[in-house]
């Protein structure tokens, strides 16, 4: 299937829909903390540099197709290993996967792929830069939808997933279009990890991610509300990055923790915490930040998180960390 590329992302000045979530109900904080959406998309700062281009041959316009209400479009789910173009199957080895939406149209024969994720790569959207020149962490945190012509076949079914999943008329891929943009518009910030009390099925969530398998999920729903009835003939697992920690703490943001007197202790704290994680370490320094990670985190039982541009403290818990494929079922 051919290559051209849409690319769904705005570079736009932007503001809260409403103040911090990190809201209460009758003195009782509400969880998970809910994500927290913008009337526009920020523009990305210069020193923001991806090692991989975001959707290169995109429109910068954003622009999606209009089919003729009278077109039958197919819906795929695509799933393949990340960084598969660049080391195949090894991390689909260990279900760490990338997850987009494929379309077909009828009338046209035209394929096209949709799919959420970082602007400046994973790393970026974890863990902040420090710079010496200003004192709190520079975070490179966007992730948006690309849309594109084109479906790789090869990409996605060598070491992963097509599977055609339900079909719409063109009037609903019209009206899920318009869906998508609102969607992309307003959220903005990527989040890797999803944290939680425990392991087990029914724990708390404090914290939930917003990735690409998120995007996903929210599309699949949206579709399902439209009435398009999605199914698969096969198990629909999804990657997950969990953390494992007691009641988060709220710590405050930029402006209440750097650059206050009284604050300087949490804020050396952090920056030290964000250090053990900087990019373009030695093999030397990479161990040393390791173990100070496991320090940190295991025996320390501490973890900074920013959430909604607002930080938070985790007391850690066994087992800390763990990755699973689970079974999200089509909505």
């Amino acid at each position: 299937m051919k290559h051209g590329a849409f690319i769904l992302c705005f570079a736009l000045s932007y503001c809260f829909h409403e103040g911090a979530l990190s809201r209460t109900i009758n003195g009782q904080r509400t969880w998970p903390v809910p994500y927290r959406r913008y009337d526009h998309r920020p523009k990305t700062d210069p020193y923001c540099q991806a090692l991989y281009p975001f959707c290169p041959t995109g429109d910068r316009d954003g622009r999606i197709p209009y089919l003729r209400d009278t077109d039958v479009v197919e819906v795929f789910r695509l799933q393949a290993p990340v960084w598969e173009f660049k080391y195949g199957d090894l991390l689909g080895k260990v279900h760490i996967m990338h997850d987009a939406i494929g379309f077909r149209s009828s009338e046209t024969g035209r394929n096209y792929t949709m799919e959420w994720y970082e602007l400046f790569q994973l790393g970026n959207c974890t863990f902040p830069h420090l710079r010496a020149e200003l004192s709190a962490p520079f975070w490179c945190n966007q992730g948006a939808a690309c849309f594109f012509e084109g479906i790789d076949d090869v990409h996605w079914m060598q070491n992963g997933t097509l599977e055609k999943i339900g079909k719409m008329t063109g009037a609903q891929f019209n009206e899920f279009a318009k869906w998508a943009q609102k969607d992309n518009e307003t959220g903005i910030f990527y989040e890797t990890w999803t944290v939680r009390a425990d392991p087990s099925q029914n724990s708390t969530t404090w914290f939930d991610s917003y990735d690409c398998s998120q995007f996903v999920h929210r599309a699949y729903r949206k579709m399902a509300e439209m009435g398009v009835t999605l199914t698969s003939s096969t198990k629909t697992s999804y990657t997950k990055i969990y953390l494992f920690s007691g009641e988060p703490s709220y710590l405050g943001n930029d402006s209440t923790i750097f650059g206050q007197p009284s604050a300087k202790a949490l804020a050396d704290s952090i920056r030290s915490f964000y250090n053990a994680f900087r990019p373009h370490q030695s093999p030397q320094n990479f161990i040393l930040s390791l173990l100070e990670v496991l320090e940190n985190v295991v025996l320390d039982k501490t973890f900074y998180l920013l959430y909604n541009f607002e930080y938070w403290h985790l007391p850690m818990k066994a087992p800390y960390l763990r990755i699973t494929y689970e079974e999200v079922p089509l909505p």
